[in-house]
C-alpha cells in the first residue's frame, strides 16, 4: 500500500510541470489575494491554500500543486486503510490501493490544485473514522474527529453536505443506529457547524450566492456539466472500465454485511439525487474508495486460493493507470491534444496550454489601439491569467463580469477598456463605439476556450458604476 501511494505521488509530481496552469489555478491566486470566509462561487479553503503556496514562491507551479498531489495521495493511503479497517489482509489493501491509484478521476484531480482533490481526501478519511465508529465494539469519541473533518471539508466544498446527509439517512434506515446513541453525535453536529459558520454568514449577508451558482450549474453553465445519461455513462470512467466490476462488487458486498449496509445505501441515495439534480458526474467520485475497498477483499481471498490469477489483475491495473495518465496527465506531446477523442475525454488539458501567449497577444494588442485602457475579460481565466503573467507588459489589474471578478469591482470612472473574450451583441449594449483589435491565437492549432477570442476596445456607454449591476454572471 505504502509503495503504490509513494509511486502515484512521485508521478503527480513528475508531471506537475509540464504544460502550465489551469484556469481554476489562476483564479484560485487571485482569490487569495482576496482573503475572505467567502466567494460567490466557493469557500475559502482552497484558495487560502493557493495564497500560502504563492507565499513561499510565487512563480513555482510545482509547488502551487503540491497540497493537491498530497490530498490525492492520502486518498491512495486511505483505500488502503479502509480495507484494513474491514478485516482485509495485506493483499487487498495493495488492490485496492491500487485500483484507486490507477483511476482516471484521481489522477486528473490530483494533477492541479482544485477543490475536488480536497473533498475526495476529506470524503476518504470521513469514511476511514465512520469505518471505525460502526465497529461492534466502538470508541464513539471518533465522532469529534468525524465533526473537525466535516467542518473542514465543508469550508472547501459545500457540496459535502450531500455525502453527509445520505451517510446519515443510510445509518438510520440500514443501521447500526445505535451510533447515533451518544452526545458525542451532537457534539460532532456542533464542531462541524462552528467550523463552516463563517462561511454560512458570509453567503447569508451577500444573498447565498452559492446556490445561484448551483443552479447555474445544473442548467448546463460549465464546460463540464453533464446530462442525465452522461452522468450515468461516465460513472463508469471515474475509477477506470477496469475497476469497475470491483466497485461494483464492492456495493453488492457492502450491502451484505449489516454492519456496512449503511454506506452502500448513502452511495444509492448520493446517486439518485446528484442524477436529479444534474449533477456533475465526479460529484460522486468521493463514494468509489470505500466501494473499492469492500470489493477488494473477496477478490484478493479469491487470488490467494487462485495466484496465477494475480499477474492478470496485475496487469489489469497497471493498464488502468497508464490509460489513465495519457488521458488526464500532461504526458503527450502537446499537439497531441489537438486531437478531437482527447479533448472530448478531458477537456481541462488544453485549458493548459498557451496562457503566456495569449497574455502576450493582450498586452500588444493594448500598446498598439489603446495604451491607457483598462482590462475587461469575459471570464475569470482570462482575468486570471492576465493577473499571474501580465507582471513583465505593466498590464493593469483586469476586470470582469464572472464569478468573484464582479464582486471585487468595476473599472472607475468611464475609462475605456480593451475587451477579451465578449462578444459583439453584448458590447454593443454598453459601448458606444466598438473597435476591433484582433484575435487570439495560440499559434499550435488547439481548439481550447481562448482561441480566437475576439478583442475591442469599447468607449463605455455610460459609467461603469452605471453598468456594473448588470454584467454579473455565475458560471
Amino acid at each position: 500500500m505504502w509503495w503504490i501511494a509513494g509511486a502515484f505521488a512521485v508521478v503527480l509530481g513528475a508531471s506537475a510541470d509540464r504544460y502550465g496552469y489551469h484556469r481554476d489555478e489562476m483564479y484560485f491566486l487571485a482569490a487569495g489575494r482576496h482573503p475572505s470566509w467567502g466567494y460567490p462561487d466557493q469557500p475559502p479553503l482552497t484558495p487560502m491554500l493557493a495564497r500560502g503556496m504563492a507565499a513561499i514562491d510565487p512563480h513555482s507551479l510545482v509547488l502551487l500543486r503540491v497540497p493537491a498531489i498530497v490530498a490525492a495521495t492520502v486518498v491512495v493511503v486511505c483505500a488502503g486503510l479502509m480495507v484494513r479497517e474491514m478485516g482485509g489482509g495485506r493483499g487487498a489493501r495493495a488492490l485496492a490501493s491500487g485500483a484507486v491509484g490507477s483511476a482516471a478521476l484521481l489522477m486528473g484531480a490530483g494533477h492541479t490544485l482544485n477543490t475536488e482533490v480536497f473533498d475526495l481526501a476529506c470524503w476518504s478519511l470521513v469514511t476511514l473514522v465512520m469505518l471505525r465508529i460502526v465497529r461492534e465494539t466502538a470508541d464513539l469519541r471518533w465522532w469529534l474527529v468525524v465533526g473537525v473533518l466535516v467542518g473542514i471539508g465543508l469550508q472547501n466544498k459545500a457540496l459535502l453536505i450531500f455525502p453527509v446527509l445520505t451517510l446519515v439517512v443510510g445509518l438510520l434506515l440500514a443501521g447500526p443506529r445505535k451510533v447515533f446513541a451518544t452526545w458525542y453525535f451532537a457534539a460532532a453536529i456542533g464542531i462541524a457547524v462552528v467550523i463552516w459558520l463563517p462561511n454560512l454568514w458570509w453567503q447569508a449577508q451577500n444573498g447565498w450566492p452559492q446556490v445561484q451558482m448551483g443552479r447555474a450549474i445544473a442548467g448546463g453553465s460549465s464546460g463540464t456539466s453533464n446530462t442525465t445519461p452522461q452522468f450515468i455513462v461516465l460513472q463508469l470512467g471515474l475509477m477506470g472500465p477496469l475497476s469497475a466490476p470491483l466497485w461494483g462488487f464492492g456495493v453488492w458486498r457492502l450491502w451484505r454485511e449489516p454492519r456496512y449496509r449503511g454506506f452502500a445505501v448513502s452511495y444509492v441515495l448520493l446517486f439518485v439525487v446528484y442524477l436529479v439534480t444534474v449533477a456533475k458526474a465526479y460529484y460522486l467520485g468521493s463514494m468509489y474508495p470505500i466501494l473499492v475497498a469492500a470489493g477488494a477483499i473477496p477478490v484478493a481471498r479469491w487470488l490467494s486460493e487462485h495466484r496465477r490469477w494475480w499477474a492478470a489483475v496485475g496487469s489489469a491495473l497497471v493498464v488502468n493507470a497508464v490509460i489513465s495518465a495519457l488521458l488526464f496527465l500532461p504526458v503527450l506531446p502537446v499537439a497531441a491534444q489537438r486531437g478531437r477523442v482527447l479533448r472530448a475525454i478531458n477537456p481541462d488539458a488544453v485549458e493548459t496550454i498557451a496562457w503566456p501567449t495569449y497574455i502576450r497577444q493582450i498586452a500588444d494588442a493594448r500598446a498598439r489601439f489603446a495604451p491607457r485602457a483598462q482590462l475587461f475579460t469575459d471570464n475569470y481565466g482570462e482575468a486570471a491569467a492576465i493577473e499571474r503573467f501580465g507582471g513583465p507588459y505593466r498590464l493593469p489589474t483586469p476586470y470582469s463580469g464572472h464569478n468573484s471578478y464582479w464582486w471585487w469591482g468595476q473599472p472607475p470612472g468611464s475609462v475605456p477598456v480593451l475587451t477579451v473574450g465578449v462578444q459583439t451583441s453584448q458590447l454593443r449594449r454598453m459601448c458606444t463605439t466598438v473597435t476591433p483589435a484582433g484575435r487570439l491565437d495560440n499559434g499550435s492549432g488547439l481548439r481550447n476556450g481562448e482561441q480566437h477570442a475576439p478583442l475591442f476596445v469599447c468607449v463605455p456607454r455610460y459609467s461603469w458604476s452605471t453598468l456594473w449591476p448588470h454584467l454579473e454572471h455565475l458560471a
